[in-house]
């Protein structure tokens, strides 16, 4: 993984809060090393993820891009900006945030659970792809008991509401609780999980995502807290 770029493009990409601006004043105070060696200019060029670039005595990590799960709260929305609610790049720590980050699909306001942030658009793109099929899993709590006649309905393929035809999804009951299921989709229309169990005459009363792809939250992961993620974990959901 070795990209060759200026060196304070490559300061200002890894480090959050520092601009190109800020690198280049870095260089010319003799502050920045690349292989051990003082660079003052910061026009020149290095190789990422080969050559050793340290600021101010701290190596830098070379990390193309970032993959953070998110255990999202309900109230925030999926939206790098939002004007009138709180967004889910505002439960991003300093330390791990930086430009470029975005959602990696979007849950509702009031969904809980998974939401992958990255600045890793070519992963986003195959990950939100109609013909990739990513499946979804969620918890659902309803207001009303689960059905066993459910689970033909969701292997069917129903027609929900504005007559949209979903895709064969499925249905897990929870043991324990008579009004739990874990739905499975491979799609994600608006509001899709709540429009369905609105067609059989039930109403979801809580909703959370709890895996995507192959990979499953945390389950150690407290609720509007961040876990930075490794590449070959990230692939999971592929």
């Amino acid at each position: 993984m070795s990209e060759i770029m200026r060196v304070d493009k490559f300061i200002s990409s890894q480090l959050n809060g520092v601009s190109r601006k800020d690198a280049k004043a870095l260089c010319r105070k003799g502050e920045v090393l690349v292989n051990g060696n003082v660079i003052k200019n910061g026009d020149v060029k290095i190789t990422a993820g080969k050559d050793v670039v340290a600021v101010q005595g701290e190596e830098i990590a070379y990390k193309k891009y970032v993959y953070i799960m998110l255990n999202k709260p309900q109230g925030y929305v999926c939206s790098t900006h939002d004007g009138k609610s709180p967004t889910v790049l505002e439960l991003v720590p300093p330390e791990l945030f930086r430009e470029g980050l975005f959602p990696a699909g979007r849950l509702d306001k009031d969904t809980e659970g998974f939401v992958l942030l990255t600045d890793d658009g070519e992963l986003a793109h195959k990950m939100l792809s109609p013909k990739s099929h990513v499946e979804k899993k969620y918890y659902v709590e309803l207001e009303n008991p689960v059905q066993e006649y459910y689970i033909s309905e969701f292997e069917t393929g129903m027609e929900i509401d504005g007559g949209d035809v979903c895709l064969p999804a499925r249905i897990e009951f929870v043991p324990e609780n008579e009004k739990a299921c874990y739905v499975y989709i491979s799609e994600g229309m608006y509001h899709q999980v709540k429009r369905m169990f609105d067609k059989l005459s039930n109403k979801v009363v809580f909703l959370k995502r709890v895996k995507i792809g192959g990979l499953a939250l945390e389950p150690n992961l407290a609720i509007g807290q961040c876990l930075e993620l490794l590449h070959k974990d990230v692939e999971k959901i592929l």
